[in-house]
């Protein structure tokens, strides 16, 4: 019955850490700013009218 309680334990705890990591690396990528989202390269058009 111990080895049992063990297990179950050790199972709960896995758990638990498992959505404490999840939780922590959401929080982590909702917290970095959004990066600008701006082109490296631009190109000028003149305005021409066909």
């Amino acid at each position: 019955m111990s080895r049992l309680l063990a297990a179950v334990l050790t199972v709960a705890a896995a758990a638990a850490l498992a959505v404490g990591a999840a939780l922590g690396i959401v929080a982590l990528l909702e917290a970095t700013p959004d990066q600008p989202n701006t082109p490296l390269i631009t190109y000028e058009h003149a305005d021409q009218e066909h």
